[in-house]
């Protein structure tokens, strides 16, 4: 915990520099490979044509990165709970299960791929022109798509495994044998398309084996035999905290296709043909995906500064953050914007000079596409600044109302009045609108920082030294009076007994807020789940589970809650007890306890079960309440006196053993 504690102290412009840097580098190592190929078949004897079949290829190929970064950032986020809990029983079988389920989805990627190729490279713009030339190229590329899906997923895993310099390294292993093949297999051996191909993916086949290797010398988990036999019910987690990413990719996959069929459609009845509108939107989405990355990796280094304040309510040190990559990214997007207004041939000629009629397409696509570049990064900044303050919903709005609601029926709709150039103004229009709702949405976010309800607690911050025995702790079931139950356990073994005070604690020793480390698993809406791996979440499990053994250590007690079974499951004290009780039984007491009338006390049982669960599933990757994780369990509608009579009584039994 004290590890963190510096996120909240050392000077906020300094932190930045020092993780969004190597953030940028990364973000931008990768770009490479989406740049480079289009800049030297620009330059060759294919020209525009071959640039267009690899942009009609590019989405396709995003559809195979959107599974294995789903699944690679799923057992990344695995490993990182993993860690936080010291469990290196399932962190392997989760990481083993993807790698299986993402080499079993890429041979089916490459099945369909075959079967369907000349369809799949319709339906994404090819013309009767560009269809052989991206076939060529596909082919290629599709027959090592597993080798693509199989690098980009370890190379999360990588990362999640305290080696970011090897990910990083790993991938730019790649690109840098990309860059040089390239040359040599176009221009000297004059293979054309396929030589690009044959570059791209033997640059992939290095970097899978440098992550191979890698894997065989990890640092908190080892991959075993027994790591590869699909356990579902792990694997459903890695699912879960992946699927942010397989909307985001997605999301890229949806933008390309419908942008290049109304392209293709526009502007074959357009002076400039289907193919010079595809070859041009190709090259400008890829120098487009630089600036955007630069922007990323800025807000990307912020993540952990953002989550740790939020989490520690330092909303001072949260809003200069903020600024800063509100600042840093305006600058990076007015330069990016002078460039494309100002002198976009300068960029367009890197990749080749064609035609005037060419130039013409490509100079209007630069200066208008691009025109409001500078809110493209803003509202992407925004997103992941929503993420990292713990609020998915607000994020997923941002994300989406720009790409998905704004931009993909404007590119529709404006090209019917405006002809080819229509699809151009869609991305400035959708900028506007996503702008508007982004600024909205951090106005609203803004004025409610630090407003909310604080909770006053006596609770105590010490941990107390008991005597030697056993270590109980209480899982319970909303309204089973279980929190008042193990408090008289307590007294009548005479041991401390922690609940609230558990919370104080981690608050206290991780500089972290004592109402936010309280209401973690008090969170209700849709994406729960996701809210429980966002960047402050984690650092108050973290915290919460450290106290949880640091108090076990000191002697006999009860906890109550904050899935300490799981977390102490190690511990040869450890005794496990659920309370459960019949659902009128809780009702009652959920209205006495909180004079709730009694549509509301289902309500708020229902809602707090719910979040009790999700919070177990993440933390133990068990089922809350399944008999088989408990030494006791007892229906507490017996009465608070008898339950607690029956525990001490178990209690005395086991020590009389």
């Amino acid at each position: 915990m004290e590890n963190n504690k510096y996120l909240g102290k050392e000077e906020v412009s300094k932190l930045l520099l020092k993780f969004s840097i190597p953030c940028i580098l990364s973000l931008l190592i990768s770009s490479l490979y989406n740049i480079v190929d289009q800049i030297f078949i620009g330059n060759s004897e294919l020209g525009y044509l071959g640039n267009a079949a690899t942009s009609i290829v590019f989405p396709i190929t995003i559809i195979s990165v959107a599974f294995a970064w789903a699944i690679g950032d799923g057992s990344a986020a695995f490993l990182s709970l993993c860690q936080g809990r010291k469990d290196t029983k399932n962190a392997h079988i989760a990481i083993g299960n993807g790698i299986l389920i993402n080499f079993i989805i890429s041979i089916i990627f490459v099945i369909l791929g075959f079967i369907f190729m000349n369809n799949l490279l319709f339906l994404f713009g090819a013309s009767d022109v560009t269809l052989p030339i991206a076939v060529e190229y596909f082919r290629i590329i599709l027959i090592f798509i597993p080798v693509y899906m199989m690098a980009n997923g370890m190379n999360a895993v990588i990362r999640a495994d305290g080696s970011p310099g090897f990910s990083m390294a790993s991938t730019l292993i790649g690109a840098i044998t990309n860059i040089i093949l390239d040359p040599i297999f176009i221009f000297v051996f004059k293979w054309g398309i396929a030589g690009a191909a044959w570059a791209t993916v033997i640059g992939q086949c290095l970097s899978l084996i440098a992550s191979i290797i890698y894997f065989t010398k990890t640092k908190t988990f080892k991959i075993e035999w027994s790591s590869f036999k699909i356990n579902m019910g792990i694997f459903s987690n890695v699912i879960k905290l992946g699927i942010s990413t397989f909307i985001t990719q997605m999301s890229i996959v949806i933008i390309s296709l419908v942008c290049n069929i109304m392209l293709a459609k526009y502007g074959a009845i357009s002076k400039y043909g289907a193919d010079i509108p595809i070859a041009v939107i190709g090259i400008c989405m890829k120098v487009f995906t630089i600036v955007i990355n630069i922007a990323v990796g800025i807000i990307l280094g912020a993540q952990p500064i953002l989550g740790y304040n939020y989490g520690a309510k330092e909303y001072a040190r949260v809003k200069k953050t903020f600024r800063l990559v509100i600042v840093s990214t305006i600058i990076v997007g007015l330069i990016a914007t002078a460039l494309f207004e100002l002198c976009p041939e300068v960029i367009i000629k890197m990749f080749g000079t064609e035609s005037d009629l060419y130039m013409e397409f490509a100079t209007k696509t630069f200066r208008i596409f691009l025109l409001l570049v500078v809110f493209t990064c803003l509202i992407k900044v925004c997103s992941i600044f929503f993420q990292a303050v713990g609020n998915p919903i607000k994020a997923s709005i941002v994300s989406l109302t720009r790409d998905i609601v704004c931009f993909v029926p404007l590119v529709i709709i404006l090209p019917m009045y405006m002809g080819v150039e229509g699809s151009l103004y869609a991305a400035p229009a959708a900028d506007v609108i996503g702008m508007i709702i982004t600024i909205i949405l951090l106005v609203l976010f803004f004025k409610n920082l630090g407003k909310e309800e604080v909770i006053s607690s006596n609770a105590k911050t010490n941990i107390l030294t008991s005597k030697d025995g056993v270590i109980i702790t209480i899982s319970r079931m909303h309204g089973s009076k279980g929190k008042y139950i193990g408090e008289l356990v307590a007294k009548k073994l005479d041991i401390p007994y922690y609940y609230k005070e558990l919370t104080a604690i981690a608050a206290e020793e991780s500089g972290l807020d004592k109402e936010f480390v309280s209401k973690l698993n008090q969170k209700n809406n849709v994406l729960h789940d996701l809210y429980l791996t966002t960047a402050p979440v984690k650092y108050a499990i973290e915290a919460q589970e450290k106290v949880i053994k640091k108090i076990a250590s000191n002697g006999s007690c009860v906890i109550v809650g904050r899935a300490a079974d799981y977390v102490l499951r190690n511990n040869k004290k450890l005794v496990r007890i659920f309370i459960y009780a019949p659902e009128e039984y809780r009702i009652k007491s959920v209205m006495e306890m909180y004079k709730d009338k009694k549509e509301d006390a289902k309500k708020n049982i229902k809602k707090s079960d719910k979040n009790r669960e999700s919070y177990y599933k993440l933390i133990s990757g068990s089922t809350f309440g399944d008999v088989n994780n408990y030494d006791l369990c007892i229906d507490s509608s017996i009465g608070v006196e008898n339950t607690a009579n029956l525990i001490c009584e178990f209690i005395n039994h086991k020590n009389e053993k």
